[in-house]
């Protein structure tokens, strides 16, 4: 059991080797509130004066103290380098290999560190101070002074000190590693101990708080500490231990420890006989190395754990910062491999660590084809931004100054290939969009590269340079190829096409009306050279019969067709208006109910003879005023743009349906799959040069430093493991 404490002494120094409180090794915290004997008790139990004495805050610093004994035979502590062979008892601390045989330096060393970091006036630092004590009179502990608990800041001290003391206090004490010494004053009130309260707050159960009772040669006259000794007042589940300190006068005076040792024991048969032998400072280092030992035992297996569990961790991150580079040729060459078949297959989806929390590389790529690009070809409705008005436009300028008998095939041709023209910026904002997510999948290419470029920040630089250029000088070819493909389908319109000649055939049926007067009309000027303003009366008076019978049944009718008229004039003079409003209309229109009306387009056009002046073609109405209905179309101008709308909605979604298909194909081949292709031989090209090697593969700092701290901790937790291990061969717990 005695080997269990230097066990934790060696644990705690190869963690303080690397500088690591990551494991919580088992110690004993002394706290107390100011002045109440913490420091006076520590020295008793080492059994020499050695830290720094005086009134109001003294200790400023946490200091971690080893004890450590070591029988004169001793080979493993003592050397005759630092003239310890022959010596009873040394201090040495970590931040220094220096010995020290005489206490008093180790005093004024304490102090000296104390004001470097803290300061020369009150002001406190949670940094700690390690001292080793070697001696042969003292038993294996481990302790830790703390700043005593105070109240009101002092000198330099900030207005938060008691949070900044209290806060440092439960850093040490909440280990539940931790055996806590709770220190009070005899002469004071144990029930407002602050060291008992911070104690209960932090362990409930009191299954490792021992409470220490000092200065009880200091109580009033007529007053024992007897009910407090045995637990009455306030019971502590490990035990109240009594002790008496040096005065101030003492200490001046330079009284031993050892004449005050038989001063206390004097004391406390002539004060507590009954209690003497279970009260007293050697009885308080027995107790608390007991405790120690057993807390030790208990809490070693768990440590094990700890320890197997960090070695793991830390040995995974030394793996990910890699291993010094040797032969940087060689290792250039790997890291372009790696990162070019990394890059290749987040695009194909073989990664080994896929994401899962977006979408990225192939899978993006598809989205954007079939999704995002597709959804939007789709929405461009046949007819988007084009009237009636843009329709017969088109057709009387086809024919010139002759009328039209039927529909030009100029004027489909016109009107389709604007609607066509249509489909090429969505096609091009695709390929931006799958240039875009290209130069994303860099970021994108797996933990293993992506630590490879954090190691190698100019590596890093240069790849992404590399494809960056490489991209840029494929995506004109690939806009131009786009470009290319909506400028045959400009080029040439295919009337002969299978799914069109379909809708094609359908004409001659949607022309035919035998009941329409305008054909009859027609016919007879054909027959018998009848002008148009010079119709026989018995067909100028059946027209206006039927015009005023059809206005008598709807009279409502042509008020909204105006409306409506009104608002087709808009539309024609704002595509964009149009757009919005066609989006939703049916591939092929319904039959009309009723003829509908041109609109009225302009209200100053001059007129002749009730003809349409040739200053403004556009125009088709006359200037009717605003009381008046427009002049509704005629059968046969309503039936020429039912047939251009079902052509140009036919001939649309076939192409429309064939860029659809053809974009996606083109960007693989001209972008996609030319930089998969060309990647590695682009990045050995720019970057495998044996001059830019030993630039390229210079390491970050960072990297470095964290490498050396994980290879260090490594090194430490593999010591301790090792340690731990030793001790449970020997089957001491």
């Amino acid at each position: 059991m005695e080997a269990l404490i230097p066990v934790i002494n060696k644990l705690q120094d190869v963690f303080n080797t690397v500088g690591s409180d990551s494991i919580q090794l088992p110690q004993i915290v002394v706290l107390g509130s100011q002045s109440s004997g913490k420091s006076s008790v520590i020295e008793s139990v080492v059994g020499r004066s050695f830290l720094p004495r005086g009134t109001g805050i003294v200790t400023r610093r946490p200091l971690i103290l080893q004890l450590i004994y070591s029988p004169l035979d001793d080979r493993e502590n003592r050397s005759a380098e630092n003239g310890t062979s022959n010596a009873e008892e040394w201090g040495r601390f970590l931040h220094t290999k220096k010995c020290f045989t005489d206490f008093d330096e180790i005093r004024k060393e304490i102090e000296n560190e104390t004001e470097r970091a803290a300061g020369s006036n009150k002001g406190i630092c949670p940094e700690p101070i390690n001292l080793k004590i070697f001696s042969t009179h003292v038993v294996n502990l481990t302790l830790v002074d703390l700043p005593g608990i105070t109240k009101v800041p002092v000198g330099d001290q900030p207005e938060d000190i008691e949070a900044q003391i209290k806060d440092l206090v439960l850093k040490y004490i909440e280990n539940p590693n931790s055996i806590i010494l709770a220190v009070t004053a005899a002469n004071t009130d144990m029930a407002t101990s602050e060291a008992l309260k911070l104690a209960k707050d932090v362990d409930p159960d009191g299954r490792r708080t021992l409470a220490v009772v000092t200065k009880l040669d200091l109580m009033d006259a007529g007053t024992d500490a007897i009910d407090i000794l045995c637990g009455r007042v306030i019971p502590v589940k490990l035990g109240i231990i009594g002790v008496m300190n040096r005065s101030q006068k003492d200490i001046m005076d330079q009284k031993h420890i050892d004449e005050q040792m038989k001063d206390e024991a004097a004391f406390l048969q002539r004060k507590y006989p009954t209690l003497a032998t279970r009260n007293g400072t050697p009885y308080l280092a027995k107790t608390l190395n007991r405790l120690l030992m057993h807390h030790i035992r208990d809490c070693l297996p768990d440590l094990k754990t700890r320890v197997n569990i960090m070695a793991t961790q830390f040995q995974s991150l030394l793996n990910s910062y890699g291993e010094d580079v040797s032969d940087k040729s060689q290792t250039l060459l790997q890291i372009i491999t790696k990162f070019a078949s990394a890059y290749c297959s987040t695009i194909e989806g073989t990664a080994r660590n896929i994401e899962t929390t977006e979408l990225c590389g192939g899978a993006r790529i598809c989205y954007i084809f079939h999704e995002t690009f597709g959804r939007t070809l789709d929405s461009i409705h046949p007819l988007a931004g084009l009237s009636k008005m843009d329709i017969l436009t088109a057709i009387r300028n086809a024919t010139g100054p002759r009328p039209a008998l039927f529909v030009p095939e100029v004027s489909f041709e016109l009107l389709v290939k604007r609607q066509i023209r249509r489909l090429e910026e969505p096609s091009l904002r695709c390929v931006e969009l799958i240039h875009e997510e290209m130069q994303r999948i860099v970021q994108h290419c797996g933990n293993e590269v992506q630590q490879e470029m954090l190691r190698f920040p100019k590596l890093h630089e240069k790849i992404v340079d590399v494809v960056t250029q490489l991209l840029r000088r494929r995506l004109p070819h690939t806009n131009v190829m786009v470009e290319n493909i909506v400028a045959i389908e400009l080029a040439y319109i295919n009337t002969k096409h299978p799914d069109f000649h379909k809708d094609a055939a359908l004409v001659p049926s949607l022309l035919k009306s035998d009941s329409d007067p305008y054909s009859q009309i027609n016919l007879g000027q054909r027959r018998g050279n009848t002008p148009r303003n010079h119709m026989s009366p018995q067909v100028s008076a059946h027209s206006a019969a039927s015009q005023q019978q059809q206005q008598q049944q709807h009279p409502n009718s042509q008020q909204q067709q105006y409306s409506e008229a009104h608002e087709q004039n808009h539309v024609g003079e704002n595509s964009t208006s149009s757009m919005a409003s066609t989006w939703l209309s049916n591939i092929l229109p319904p039959a009309p109910t009723r003829p509908d009306s041109l609109e009225n387009s302009a209200s100053n056009t001059p007129v002749h003879n009730n003809m349409v002046s040739p200053v403004k073609p556009v125009n088709l109405l006359p200037d009717v005023p605003a009381n008046h209905n427009p002049r509704r179309l005629t059968d046969k101008e309503q039936k020429d743009c039912d047939v251009i709308e079902r052509l140009i909605k036919s001939y649309f979604y076939i192409v429309r349906k064939s860029i659809q298909d053809s974009v996606p194909k083109a960007i693989m081949h001209f972008l996609v799959n030319y930089v998969k292709d060309n990647l590695q031989s682009e990045l050995v090209t720019h970057l495998y040069k044996s001059d830019r090697a030993e630039t390229l593969l210079n390491e970050s700092d960072h990297i470095a430093v964290r490498r050396k701290e994980a290879a260090d901790m490594l090194k430490a937790l593999t010591r301790a493991n090792h340690i731990i291990s030793e001790i449970r061969e020997t089957h001491m717990w």
